[in-house]
């Protein structure tokens, strides 16, 4: 027994050595070399797309020309923007950063994914923006919180919100950056679709001072933890406005992915234990159900029975995403499978069939997807393990051998042959490329482990940036959560009283109320100007814009709507058309019960017959200026049923127009107009507050006080190599 064992223990030795023997260790000079290797690649690629695509989308690599894909936006310029910072080429990235403030205009009749956009063009814009002082771009007073590609976010983000104005506050796929969600838009969208948003709407809301962002993003978020099957999975698509489940397969990739991926970064990103909490939870139902032998299968959603053995290249992310929690080891397990997968073939297929071990049918491509070098990256960074330099010069190698083509990087249509097809991703420039530099640069600022960081001067007081523990969003853009805190984090004086209640509450109240100036002296700081184009300026306008140069609304000074009772409109200068609306409910008032339909008078008045009224007539009041920014503060004006009224009176006064001297009529696309409805973003925000239908169990953050000391971000405190998590417990 004795001799039995020993030679399990020494055969276990062996295979050790061998193994370990057969991994290359590599010096300085070798990941310099790798490193260059995945710089030219990038360059390559970068010059192809400017060369022979842009302003197009996309290149396509093959034909050496440009393509629309996901928005006529020059994607891969706004994609690419902040790998040339990672790379330090910051020559080009000014001359792009000024090029997008001056020449991109997002006021298209276009449709585009609400996904797509958020995290390529929202996320892109942001992270160039946060990237810009490390770039040495010439930065406006109040950077962060200001800056023209700010403002560009913003404008795109004001663009997607509409999709979130739903019964559950999940959003549709699909809007139109002019005209909103497009008519006949289906309500099915996928479940990463839905919870892939806090990173950049919560950076904005963050920047901007403006909550809307934030808190549509965690609406959506909440909505479908509430939804989860009763085993704790979700499926794979869901109906927008009603909540059920139209694909009830549940996995990790396709189409989920990204929601797992925000549950962490975002809990790290702005100090929200809730949603750790959340993955937590997911995460055990995942292991129980989805897990076998180191794979992830797809289940049924509500019995856990497996559906689809598969492995999917979108997965890749998995171990990454394990390393950020602090689990390691499984990581590891799981990358070792995706590499067999690789090494199989050169490349991870889309789908690949692990009972059969053989790509999927029709599903043998790869679009030079980052998934798998993602997680490579995570892991290397936290072990320092040679194996995974291995892994990333092989897939530095398969790319260069068989994807390389005159003008860029080709898709391989099909991993078994090699054969390439005509597109080039833009995630290629903003993810792919940008993690195999990551994975050899090992002294890159991104790797900064809170070390150093630089203190810059606010209008609301000296933050520190730089410091590291960036936050990647799906696409790759690196989000700095010191940035943030500049815009919204705690002031001195926060601080400050924090200390004084919690470290020094032992001393002698006369004693420390008499040292209080000398051990906690002001710190006084001169408030940079603010431009006047700033971001902290921007808002949604929730005023229709005017329709005719003859139709105007009567002026006032009040900042208040009018009430329903009172609508007004000039017609001209010399005649007023009034209505008066007679409400038939009990209570008198036309925001009671309406299931009566009151009666509305038309009275034809001259301007001296308006101006010789009696005072004590409420005049009509029009909406506040276009300049003003709207409040968030929970007392909100109700515009839209006074914009709804002003266009009723509008249309009964057309219909009415052979009573009207002179023959007024408004023209056919201004009644097409103002019969539409007007998204009011404000009222989406109110509506979404008063829903409590979605929210999370609020005693959660208790387990997690060590997130909530204001005189520094945890970011900031804890160090796992540079990760967030140890532990799960």
């Amino acid at each position: 027994m004795f001799f039995r064992r020993n030679k399990k223990i020494a055969l276990a030795l062996l295979i050790l050595v061998n193994f370990s023997a057969a991994i290359r260790k590599y010096d300085k000079s070798d990941l310099d070399g790798f490193k260059e290797e995945a710089r030219q690649m990038f360059q390559h690629a970068y010059e192809g797309y400017l060369i022979h695509a842009y302003p197009y989308d996309e290149l396509r690599p093959l034909s050496c020309d440009g393509i629309d894909t996901w928005g006529s936006y020059s994607l891969t310029l706004i994609d690419a923007l902040d790998t040339l910072a990672v790379i330090g080429n910051y020559t080009e990235f000014r001359r792009v950063a000024e090029l997008l403030a001056t020449k991109v205009n997002f006021d298209g009749n276009i449709n585009v994914s609400v996904f797509e956009t958020n995290i390529r063009i929202v996320g892109g814009l942001l992270s160039a923006h946060l990237m810009s002082h490390r770039a040495g771009v010439d930065l406006e007073p109040g950077w962060p919180c200001n800056g023209p590609l700010l403002r560009l976010a913003e404008d795109v983000a004001k663009r997607l919100i509409a999709a979130f104005d739903t019964p559950t506050g999940m959003p549709y796929g699909t809007v139109n950056l002019r005209h909103g969600v497009p008519e006949g838009e289906t309500p099915i969208t996928c479940t990463a679709g839905v919870g892939t948003f806090i990173v950049e709407f919560g950076a904005l809301s963050r920047l901007t001072g403006d909550p809307l962002y934030e808190e549509v993003a965690m609406k959506a978020m909440n909505a479908l933890y509430h939804h989860r099957s009763n085993i704790g999975l979700l499926g794979n698509h869901i109906d927008v406005l009603t909540g059920r489940w139209t694909a009830q397969d549940a996995g990790i990739g396709a189409g989920v992915d990204s929601y797992y991926e925000y549950l962490v970064k975002g809990s790290a990103l702005f100090q929200k234990p809730e949603l750790l909490r959340v993955f937590i939870e997911a995460r055990t139902a995942i292991d129980k159900y989805l897990k076998r032998d180191d794979w992830h299968l797809w289940v049924s959603m509500h019995k856990g029975q497996v559906t689809l053995p598969v492995f999917q290249s979108l997965e890749a992310y998995w171990p990454g995403l394990l390393s950020l929690v602090g689990d390691i080891n499984s990581g590891m397990r799981s990358l070792h499978n995706y590499h067999q997968v690789w090494k199989q073939y050169g490349f991870t297929p889309e789908f690949y069939n692990i009972p059969q071990g053989e790509a999927g049918t029709n599903r043998e491509s790869y679009p030079l997807r980052p998934e798998l070098i993602e997680s490579v990256m995570y892991l290397y960074r936290a072990t320092k393990d040679p194996f995974l330099l291995d892994v990333g010069v092989d897939i530095l190698r398969s790319i260069q051998h068989s994807s390389k083509t005159s003008c860029g990087y080709a898709t391989i249509k099909d991993v078994r042959d090699h054969r390439r097809e005509d597109r080039m991703e833009s995630f290629f420039l903003a993810e792919t490329t940008k993690y195999l530099y990551l994975l050899f640069d090992t002294d890159n600022f991104i790797h900064n482990n809170g070390g150093q960081g630089k203190i810059i001067n606010t209008p609301w007081g000296e933050c520190t940036i730089e410091t590291g523990n960036y936050i990647f969003n799906t696409e790759a853009h690196p989000i700095d959560p010191g940035a943030l805190q500049c815009c919204s984090g705690q002031r001195d004086m926060d601080i400050k009283a924090h200390v004084e209640s919690q470290l020094l509450a032992s001393l002698d109240p006369e004693v420390f109320s008499s040292l209080r100036g000398e051990r906690l002296p002001k710190r006084t700081t001169r408030p940079v100007q603010k431009a006047k184009n700033s971001a902290k300026q921007f808002y949604i306008p929730t005023a229709p814009p005017a329709t005719s140069p003859t139709v105007k609304k009567q002026e006032s000074t009040t900042a208040e709507f009018a009430p329903k009772e009172q609508q007004e409109l000039k017609v001209e200068d010399s005649l007023v058309v009034t209505s008066t609306l007679k409400p038939t409910n009990q209570s008198g008032h036309p925001d009671g019960d309406v299931s009566g339909v009151g009666t509305v008078e038309l009275v034809r008045r001259t301007k001296k017959e308006i101006l010789d009224v009696d005072t004590s007539t409420p005049p009509a009041i029009s909406p506040p200026p276009s300049d003003a920014r709207p409040s968030f503060s929970g007392n909100e004006q109700k515009g839209n049923s006074a914009y709804q009224n002003d266009r009723e009176l509008l249309d009964m006064t057309t219909e009415s127009s052979a009573a009207v001297e002179g023959g007024f009529t408004l023209p056919t696309f201004v009644k097409q107009f103002l019969s539409s409805k007007q998204f009011d973003p404000q009222a989406m925000l109110e509506r979404l507050r008063a829903n409590k239908r979605y929210d999370l169990n609020s005693t959660w953050s208790i387990d997690y006080q060590l997130l909530y000391c204001p005189a520094q971000p945890f970011l900031q405190r804890i160090s796992v190599i540079g990760e967030f998590y140890e532990t799960l417990s």
